[in-house]
């Protein structure tokens, strides 16, 4: 069992790209790199750790209409432009679980974090935050995701 903690996450602001479909088929190698350019673009200093914001629970919602945001923090002003757009996350509490396993393992992570809010008498109130702490890495034909899953909280 991965560690579990309650944190108060701080407000940040970002640029994102909203995407439809299954999470396994998000292109975040075309998104990530979109995003950055972006920043680069309006002058506006990006956060180190890319992040995803996922609003459907894939066990109950089709494939296709799953949605999610796949973001970077920004600090500065900037303008929305195509399909990147700015929003602010605020601060909120979050229950957070690291997550440093192959892609396929993610189901059992995201599990004992939401067994742990539950048998520790909170409750879910957000959707589900992947902070993206390293590039994946491929070990044979496996890949290795480093992330920080976070659930927005709060005492039941």
């Amino acid at each position: 069992m991965g560690k579990i903690e309650v944190k108060e996450r701080k407000q940040c602001n970002l640029a994102y790209i909203e995407h439809f479909g299954p999470y396994d088929a998000i292109p975040f190698e075309k998104y990530f790199p979109q995003l950055y350019g972006y920043a680069k673009e309006e002058k506006v200093r990006p956060g180190f750790t890319p992040l995803g914001i996922y609003f459907s629970n894939p066990l109950n919602t089709f494939p296709t209409n799953c949605r999610s945001e796949i973001a970077i923090t920004i600090i500065g002003k900037a303008k929305p432009r195509g399909k990147i757009k700015i929003k602010d996350l605020p601060a909120m509490t979050v229950a957070v679980i690291k997550h440093k396993d192959t892609a396929d393992k993610f189901d059992e992570t995201y599990k004992e974090l939401t067994n742990w809010i539950s048998e520790n008498e909170y409750e879910q109130i957000g959707p589900m935050i992947e902070i993206y702490t390293k590039k994946p890495k491929t070990v044979g034909k496996e890949t290795i995701i480093y992330a920080h899953i976070q659930a927005p909280v709060k005492k039941k």
